[in-house]
């Protein structure tokens, strides 16, 4: 029998998903993906044409949650101090003080990351993964709500910079956004309307911004959902066999060159146990690790050229690993 929850922390934030699905319209895999990033205290890029609500995505869960928000445009001209903050010098007194960059904000989007030079996207590695930003001697801690979303254009990639893998694997989730189906760009055209023509007491669709402690409450709530030791081990060998194929399938040998890390492992169970809270249960079931396979793992892996050259993507070897790697 199945087991349902319940609780005033998942009623909250359900209701903030209705709110996202209501202003980000045929967007509801990224509006999922966004709230599961902040349960599971992670990161995620995200990828898109121009004009798919990313932007929109993130400000709208900004206007949602009781939390900083902060806009980067990240341009070739930027610096890492622009990111990060640097320490003034006070000539009154000959010292120096901190001045912090918007990295020290609650939810930080970072928008077209790989219009940056590297030095610039590194000023994001340290703060990601270690919740901390050190300038000169110091270190100075992030809060303890803290999200990035970093968004990256497909389509031109003219004066763009490549993300390195290094940093790739920081972000617990690389989200692909697709154009939305034909009934939702109807309402998308119908919601700019009213909203154009609205007057302040038309706006009724807003909602109580969720303090933080609710979220950090359901942070814990996550790792109390049940994870059996048999999809404990379903995850560990999907990972796995992202390193070495061969078990189950001589052709994605071929395709891969190296595999994901350990982090992928540990991401991929957070992912889980987070898809499954918000769906309302108590445990997890092999549909919420296959749920969140392909966002876990598609920047975790590298291909061979070979594979390059037929046209084969991450995408196509974490399909063929779902479809090779027995679930228990």
């Amino acid at each position: 029998m199945s087991r349902r929850m319940s609780g005033s922390e998942h009623d909250q934030i359900s209701q903030l998903r209705a709110f996202l699905n209501r202003q980000v319209i045929g967007q509801e895999g990224l509006t999922l993906r966004l709230l599961i990033a902040l349960l599971a205290d992670g990161h995620l890029l995200v990828e898109g044409a121009p004009g798919l609500a990313k932007t929109t995505a993130i400000k709208m869960l900004a206007s949602g949650v009781e939390a900083d928000f902060h806009r980067v445009q990240f341009t070739p001209d930027l610096l890492p101090a622009d990111i990060t903050g640097t320490d003034i010098y006070r000539p009154q007194d000959g010292s120096f003080s901190f001045q912090p960059g918007p990295i020290f904000h609650n939810l930080v989007l970072a928008d077209e990351i790989n219009r940056a030079p590297a030095k610039v996207q590194a000023a994001l590695l340290e703060a990601m993964g270690e919740h901390q930003v050190t300038i000169g001697r110091k270190s100075y801690p992030l809060p303890e709500l803290f999200l990035v979303m970093a968004t990256q254009n497909p389509i031109e990639q003219e004066g763009t910079y490549p993300l390195p893998e290094a940093q790739l694997d920081r972000f617990l989730l690389y989200v692909r956004v697709q154009y939305p189906s034909i009934e939702s760009e109807r309402r998308i055209a119908e919601l700019v309307r009213n909203q154009a023509t609205a007057t302040p007491s038309d706006k009724s669709d807003q909602i109580s911004p969720i303090p933080q402690k609710v979220l950090l409450a359901a942070r814990q709530h996550i790792w109390n959902v049940h994870l059996a030791p048999t999809l404990e081990e379903y995850i560990v060998q999907l990972v796995v066999a992202t390193r070495d194929p061969s078990p189950y399938s001589e052709t994605v040998k071929r395709w891969v060159r190296f595999g994901a890390s350990p982090r992928a492992t540990i991401g991929l169970e957070r992912c889980a146990r987070a898809h499954a809270w918000m769906e309302g249960r108590d445990y997890v079931s092999p549909e919420d690790i296959q749920a969140m396979a392909h966002d876990v793992l598609r920047h975790r892996i590298l291909l061979t050229f070979e594979a390059e050259a037929e046209g084969i993507t991450t995408d196509h070897v974490v399909s063929e690993l779902l479809n090779h790697v027995a679930v228990p």
